[in-house]
């Protein structure tokens, strides 16, 4: 019986149905023999011609279990076998006419191109999931569709948060500041700006149009970058050139190993140094008060190592050495071409080159009042604003101002703002002048005294008169005198022995004032004294120097016999 239309309209119109369909299409008779394959069919099983009509379908499908469905008379559906060495998925279904079971019919689905373009579009998906940079993706009309990995961790914002939303309505909720995605919806082109997200991190965003066959807009394609880092660096760069810049200029830039040590004995040197050592560790601005010379700047430098930011800069900054016109452009920085004779490439300021760390403000009393009211904004707002900026950009320093003034007299006569003296003055700490300490007048002699020898690389020593004499002269200039003589007797002095008559007349003079013991015959030997050595320092031999003194060789050589032997029995 044929299981074929019998009119031939109906034969011609099946036959184009079955020959235009992707799929493969086989009939079978109930003896399984192929009566119908259509051209996917035979191209599948590689058969040319009609040399399979007739023929038993397992001759050419060895695996075929199209007689299950001739006996049994129920439909396999979706079952997947290979045929030719390809992956098929295959429905079978019985053929009735007139209630007799007359047939089967195959239809198969080529699925090996399926997982071909499947294992595709997985690798497609891993590659995005996992590039280093953020992938954003919108459609037609501005609505998330996909975002990686990547810039989850970029942004911190979740896929879940953003998927499904539309670009516009993310803006207004400040994800970002701007779109690239809308501006590419807008143009039609490749457009690459820089984007602020959430208002705190800088990533350089790219929009790709996509476009189909007929040319319209499909989706757009973003790849986000994290250019916060390349920004730090620049910064950190721009930094390191200003530092290489002022290095050894008029200002201190902190780097280990000076001989900047607190050295004391005395009690009062002692309670500043704990004081110092319990509000070091806090952010907190301190002022530094005491004569000139008294060693503020060590403090200072002891107050940065003792904190967090030892790591970072310390920068001191004497306010009255700078030119008052210069001081605004030193300290707060300026923008290219903010004014005549500026830079092309802007100024990075003082301040902003020590962010995350420590500016001392030396002789703050010379500050001018217009530069006092931009300190007290930095102090107040946490943040700075170049010389012809438009944006302020934020800091964090701490303060450490010092002084020779009185500030609050000076307040009183209108050269320093109170305001910002209470800013500057949250810690106070005084630090003595050196004649109020005597106790430290000798370890610092010694400290000094063994530094510059080890840096000239020289072997002296320092008779303990002289010792003695230092310890009672009365330091006008404190440790910044003490330390620079020690460094001139140590340079300038050609003996081995420093003695008292090594020393300046006037710390020699002053010496022997305060001695009220002092007989004009005991002056009138320390004369004789200093005289013959000045002398003899300058000859090799005594014979010569006697020449030179006018007087016998043997006299000169009772004489200094004598003040050793009183030297060692003193």
């Amino acid at each position: 019986m044929s299981i074929l239309p019998k009119d031939s309209v109906t034969i011609h119109l099946w036959g184009n149905i079955i020959s235009s369909m992707h799929n493969g299409i086989i009939v079978v008779n109930s003896d399984n023999e192929i009566l119908l394959m259509n051209e996917s069919a035979q191209k599948l099983l590689q058969v040319q011609d009609e040399a399979w009509k007739g023929r038993n379908i397992k001759a050419l499908i060895p695996n075929s279990r199209m007689h299950e469905v001739l006996q049994g008379g129920e439909s396999s559906i979706g079952e997947k076998m290979v045929i030719s060495g390809r992956a098929c998925m295959v429905n079978r279904t019985p053929l009735y006419e007139e209630g007799e079971r007359v047939g089967a019919m195959a239809v198969i689905q080529d699925i090996s191109e399926m997982d071909h373009y499947r294992t595709l579009l997985k690798q497609m998906e891993s590659i995005i999931e996992f590039s280093t940079d953020g992938i954003y993706v919108v459609d037609r009309e501005g609505v998330t569709m996909q975002v990686n990995s990547a810039y989850e961790e970029i942004t911190g914002f979740r896929r879940e948060e953003l998927i499904g939303r539309r670009m516009k309505d993310l803006m207004t909720e400040g994800y970002f500041d701007q779109s690239v995605s809308l501006l590419v919806l807008e143009q039609k082109r490749r457009i690459s700006i820089i984007q602020r997200i959430g208002g705190k991190k800088d990533v350089i965003v790219t929009g790709n149009p996509v476009f189909d066959d007929q040319g319209g807009l499909e989706m757009i394609v973003t790849s986000v970058r994290d250019i916060t880092h390349l920004n730090d660096l620049r910064n950190e760069l721009e930094k390191a050139h200003t530092f290489s810049r002022i290095q050894n200029n008029r200002y201190t830039i902190h780097s280990g190993g000076t001989e900047q040590s607190v050295i004391f004995h005395s009690p009062q040197i002692k309670k500043v140094y704990e004081k110092v050592r319990q509000v070091a560790p806090y952010p907190t601005s301190i002022l530094l008060n005491g004569p000139s010379g008294t060693g503020k700047e060590v403090m200072a430098n002891l107050i940065h190592d003792l904190s967090e930011r030892k790591e970072k800069p310390f920068i001191q900054i004497n306010c009255g050495a700078i030119p008052e016109q210069l001081l605004e452009s030193e300290l707060f920085g300026y923008e290219a071409g903010a004014f005549t004779g500026a830079s092309r490439n802007g100024k990075i300021g003082l301040l902003e080159l020590a962010d995350q760390g420590t500016v001392m403000l030396d002789e703050i009393a010379e500050l001018p009042l217009a530069l006092q009211v931009k300190l007290l904004r930095v102090l107040q707002e946490k943040q700075l604003q170049r010389i012809g900026g438009t944006k302020p950009r934020l800091l964090d320093i701490r303060i450490v101002a010092a002084t020779n003034q009185d500030l609050r007299k000076l307040i009183q006569a209108g050269k320093f703002r109170e305001d910002l003296f209470y800013r500057l003055a949250v810690v106070e700490i005084s630090i003595p002048s050196l004649a109020e300490r005597q106790e430290d007048i000798v370890p610092l002699v010694e400290h000094y005294f063994a530094y510059f020898c080890r840096q000239y690389r020289v072997d002296k020593q320092m008779s303990s008169e002289t010792k003695e004499s230092l310890k009672r002269y009365h330091w006008p200039g404190n440790v910044r005198e003490l330390r620079n003589l020690v460094e001139n007797m140590i340079v300038s002095v050609p003996s081995t022995m420093i003695e008292p008559v090594h020393l300046p007349l006037h710390i020699q003079d002053q010496t022997r004032c305060d001695d009220s013991h002092s007989t004009l015959k005991e002056r009138v030997s320390e004369f004789e004294r200093r005289l013959i050595h000045e002398v003899v320092e300058k000859h090799n031999s005594l014979r010569k120097a006697a020449e030179q003194l006018g007087v016998d060789h043997s006299t000169l050589v009772k004489k200094m016999q004598r003040w050793e032997k009183e030297k060692g029995t003193g």
